[in-house]
């Protein structure tokens, strides 16, 4: 039965358009964010369980980052102390030197001289050992301590090590007053031969410890390659699978736009009655 008042075709093929149009705007949207699911409206318990999954991430994030900061900043106190024990190598060949009872007047100053200006390159170093208002081996300074997790709930502290001049760590004379006689700069070799077994022990303090903020990163880096990675297999689209997808709703879309036109023009088979 044909009617003039009611086109059932006509409203079929609209709802089949109306269809292949949402889906056509879905996939569109898929292929244009890379994402099957982009908003909570496209899947509430996948998209919060992806929130919470992004939220860790941003977290792990920041925690490496502050291992890294921690990394360099043992890494420049370690430079700095290495090169203290080469300084103290120095030191040691002039105090051998003074220790002698023949030197004259003359040489003895000079290596004084020497011996102090080696003491003030020390001082030097020491000062020079500043990462963002951190210095691990100035007199006074305090331990470093480093969030290690997302959570907060694991640190760790890299010990401080005091390698000024007189510290405990470094003990040897500053103005090279002790190598000013034989006596003087034989005590000053052992205290010399002292401070580079304690500087050693220091030194490996602190390279223990950027050790463990080094690994701690690499570990925090492969959490978040593992976060990353699922929060894509829960979001993702296949865009090669979606891609196929949208030709074959393009295509329906304007097979389903012909079968409209049809059907409308079907109602103007009726005036060929009255002809």
């Amino acid at each position: 039965m044909i009617s003039v008042s009611t086109n059932p075709g006509a409203l079929i093929a609209l709802q089949n358009l109306t269809r292949v149009t949402d889906s056509l705007a879905e996939t569109q949207r898929r292929v244009s964010t890379g994402l099957q699911v982009s908003s909570a409206k496209d899947n509430p318990a996948i998209y919060a369980l992806a929130q919470q999954q992004r939220a860790q991430l941003a977290s792990l994030e920041t925690v490496q980052q502050g291992l890294r900061v921690g990394v360099s900043t043992v890494d420049v106190a370690l430079a700095a102390g290495e090169s203290i024990s080469d300084v103290l190598v120095e030191m040691r060949q002039l105090a051998s030197q003074a220790a002698d009872s023949q030197l004259s007047a003359n040489d003895r100053q000079l290596l004084q001289d020497r011996y102090a200006d080696l003491a003030d390159q020390i001082t030097r170093l020491v000062d020079s050992a500043n990462i963002g208002g951190r210095n691990l081996i100035a007199s006074g300074a305090a331990d470093m301590t480093v969030i290690a997790s997302d959570d907060g709930s694991s640190t760790i502290t890299v010990a401080a090590q005091d390698l000024s001049i007189g510290g405990g760590i470094i003990n040897v004379s500053a103005d090279g007053s002790a190598l000013s006689s034989s006596g003087g700069a034989q005590t000053e070799l052992a205290n010399i031969i002292a401070s580079i077994d304690a500087l050693s022990s220091a030194l490996g303090a602190l390279g223990g410890g950027g050790k463990a903020l080094t690994l701690q990163d690499r570990i925090l880096n492969r959490v978040s390659d593992a976060v990353e990675i699922s929060i894509g297999n829960l979001v993702d689209a296949d865009l090669a699978r979606e891609s196929s997808r949208l030709q074959a709703l393009q295509v329906q879309q304007q097979l389903a736009i012909q079968t409209l036109s049809i059907a409308n023009a079907a109602p103007n088979s009726i005036l060929a009655l009255f002809a």
